[in-house]
């Protein structure tokens, strides 16, 4: 009689728990149910980063920096003076230059200037001399030859004369070269190697003077300086960059979609986005710039029908009216019409 009753309460507590169970099995349905007639997918967020041109700061004269008359976030104009840098080794270069360029102008100038007033009269006066020479020995010629001629001098005596009076004429002229040589000055040629030698060594100094125009390196543009480099008191070589400017003014947005997303994005139309950062601030900007981001950047399809492979593509916006506050690196969300 026990037993009876005790396989009696055992049939009931399984009959309650298979009720719960069912009853459990068809809220989870319902709830199941009520989700996919009530929930639907969220659109994907096409979400992209404001972006802007920046100028990198860096100079000829390899250095060591001395000061910076900006600092990081602070706005500059073009031509403030923005770094100092010193290089003992292009000073020394200078003064070499320099040097060298007052010795080849001096040379120079000599050359044009021709021989000295002293040298010249000198061969005037060697000149001179030979055309007395020459009078001298062409009278004792003309001597020689007139008593040849009636038989008191010999054919030697004429000979002699004669040939001393034709070195007296080789003198004269070889005087009178000299002389011209003198007048003249150098050559041409040599005149024109040495303004040549000054145009060089004037070359030379410009050359370091371009060099020194960097010693205080100023803005190329209007913006922000966004990032400095190396420190006060760290040395620089020719072109490193020492400072990066933002051009906050020439703002522009960035966005990857897919080549299918492309239909929606013509170029030159307006489409709506809002600004998270700034509250969500709703704006429109310009489609610009569409470019394939290359074979990197490729969907693939999963399946091997009914599926292609989808390429992105790096579309740029910018605002059509200037977004108060808006910087690099904030997020912009592109609204779905």
């Amino acid at each position: 009689m026990e037993k009876d009753e005790q396989r009696t309460v055992v049939r009931k507590k399984d009959k309650a728990l298979l009720a719960a169970l069912a009853v459990f099995a068809l809220v989870m349905a319902c709830i199941a149910v009520v989700g996919i007639l009530l929930i639907h997918p969220a659109d994907a967020t096409t979400q992209g980063q404001a972006e802007c041109d920046a100028v990198r700061v860096s100079g000829k004269l390899p250095g060591r920096i001395v000061r910076f008359y900006v600092h990081e976030g602070d706005t500059v104009h073009k031509g403030d003076k923005l770094v100092s840098i010193y290089s003992s080794t292009v000073d020394a270069k200078y003064y070499q230059a320099k040097q060298m360029q007052e010795a080849a102008a001096s040379q120079n100038q000599k050359a044009e200037k021709g021989t000295r007033d002293e040298l010249k009269q000198s061969a005037y006066n060697v000149w001179q001399q030979a055309i007395a020479a020459q009078t001298i020995a062409e009278k004792t010629y003309q001597r020689v030859e007139n008593l040849y001629n009636q038989g008191v001098a010999t054919q030697q005596k004429r000979d002699e004369a004669k040939a001393a009076y034709d070195a007296a004429t080789a003198q004269v002229k070889a005087a009178k070269a000299q002389y011209d040589m003198a007048v003249k000055g150098a050559q041409q040629e040599d005149k024109n190697a040495s303004k040549s030698m000054a145009n060089a060594a004037r070359g030379s100094v410009m050359e370091v003077e371009s060099l020194l125009e960097d010693q205080v390196l100023v803005a190329p543009c209007d913006g922000e300086v966004s990032e400095i480099y190396p420190q006060e008191g760290e040395l620089v070589a020719m072109g490193t960059p020492i400072m990066s400017i933002a051009k906050l003014d020439d703002m522009w947005v960035s966005f990857s979609v897919r080549e299918e997303m492309l239909n929606d994005l013509p170029m030159g139309k307006e489409v709506p986005v809002r600004i998270p950062a700034l509250n969500n601030q709703a704006t429109t900007m310009l489609v610009y710039y569409i470019h394939d981001m290359g074979s990197y950047a490729v969907w693939q399809a999963a399946k091997a029908q009914g599926q292609y492979d989808s390429k992105t593509f790096e579309v740029r916006v910018r605002p059509t009216v200037k977004v108060p506050n808006l910087r690099p690196g904030m997020s912009v969300i592109l609204e779905k019409k």
